[in-house]
């Protein structure tokens, strides 16, 4: 047990927040390969639960492993080996209630507040309240797949005989629990992991058969493959500031089955270097899924939430505008359209960005904005406004 103790003392005090946790684990646990399969799993659970809940405990002299054995019990956790690693007194309230783990930390003089893990000054968006979503971040989201239509069936099927527990919702849309190694039985090309709220971007999409779309920040193609889902036919370009993204989705793009799009190296929030290679190209439709502060998705990734400096919100807040205006300037007028998304919940980063368009934009009108919140089903949160060119 004393070497568990030892190497999450060196993990956490080593891990500054430069990069996600999950890829910190990675490289610690190839440093030190004397640790096996069951150790790293121990080692993962801890960090991830102290991550999760350690800003929102006092006094500030409690000592790091009672603030771990605390974030054990407070946390969702329900990894049997870890109970052997907490004192004996408190072992019996592993896998318990919040209610009742925090209540039996307060006799012990340790207190829990939600308030103390966010910035009280942050603005939440209309559709979502601070304190579930505080809450939702001692919890895992689900794991949800996008299953390819034509194997939907077969599927189902593997799932089923495979004796996974899942759910079903939309159009070939699956929920699984956190952590499930879907890999061992289902194909690649069957199905691709993308989140619940992810997936209900695409009903935002207007795009049409034999039309133009920009996926003017496609990342890896989450959202480019949505438009392919619903119109085939689409002419689809992508953009984004890293090569091997684009290599990357041109790999997700061929093993699905779909033509490769144009993939346009740069940086929409450079105007210029967009003008230099779009000139006066129009598009019928443009998806902007700008860079955010990531904090619908913060219960995946707890440590972006431990480290986040509520001062950054201001410098996304600025580059989500400079790329919404620069990508605005090649939307065909008259009836194109133009689908800002984030997967934020804070409203400098969503409505005031609208405000913003609207208010530099005088020949576009919003159709509509909202707030996928995915608390209620385990999911991540994300903000999609719509824009038509009139």
């Amino acid at each position: 047990m004393q070497y568990i103790h030892k190497h999450i003392d060196s993990l956490l005090s080593t891990y500054k927040g430069e990069m996600p946790l999950a890829n910190f684990l990675k490289f610690y646990f190839k440093k030190h390969p004397i640790l096996g399969s069951r150790d790293r799993k121990i080692l993962s659970e801890m960090a991830y639960c102290y991550y999760r809940s350690a800003k929102g405990l006092s006094p500030l002299s409690l000592s790091l492993s009672e603030k771990i054995n605390s974030a054990l019990l407070l946390s969702e956790s329900n990894l049997p080996q870890v109970k052997q690693f907490l004192p004996e007194q408190i072992q019996s309230l592993y896998g318990k209630s919040f209610e009742e783990s925090s209540k039996a930390l307060q006799e012990q003089e340790i207190k829990f507040d939600f308030d103390r893990l966010c910035s009280k000054e942050i603005v939440f968006s209309e559709g979502i309240n601070k304190a579930d979503w505080l809450r939702s971040m001692l919890s895992r989201p689900k794991l949800f797949l996008k299953v390819v239509p034509q194997y939907y069936n077969e599927v189902l099927q593997l799932l089923k005989e495979a004796l996974l527990v899942f759910e079903t919702f939309d159009e070939c849309g699956i929920a699984l629990p956190n952590g499930t190694s879907v890999e061992k039985i289902l194909s690649p090309k069957m199905y691709r992991i993308q989140d619940a709220s992810s997936q209900q971007t695409a009903k935002f999409f207007q795009v049409k058969n034999n039309e133009s779309c920009w996926d003017c920040c496609s990342g890896a193609g989450g959202k480019s493959l949505l438009v392919k889902d619903i119109a085939p036919r689409s002419l689809l370009s992508v953009s984004d500031v890293r090569k091997s993204i684009l290599e990357n989705l041109a790999e997700r793009f061929r093993l699905y089955g779909y033509p490769i799009p144009e993939r346009l190296l740069l940086s929409v929030a450079d105007a210029q270097q967009t003008l230099s290679i779009l000139t006066n190209r129009r598009f019928d439709h443009i998806i902007a899924d700008v860079p955010c502060s990531g904090s619908g998705t913060w219960a995946r990734t707890p440590e972006q939430l431990y480290y986040f400096d509520a001062a950054t919100l201001c410098s996304f807040s600025k580059r989500q505008k400079e790329i919404a205006h620069n990508a605005l300037r090649y939307l065909r007028p008259n009836g194109g359209t133009f689908t800002y998304i984030t997967c934020s919940v804070f409203a400098e980063e969503n409505e005031a960005v609208v405000t913003d368009i609207l208010e530099k934009n005088s020949a576009l009108k919003l159709v509509q904005q909202k707030l996928i919140n995915g608390l209620a089903s385990a999911a991540d949160s994300m903000y999609v406004a719509v824009f038509t060119a009139v």
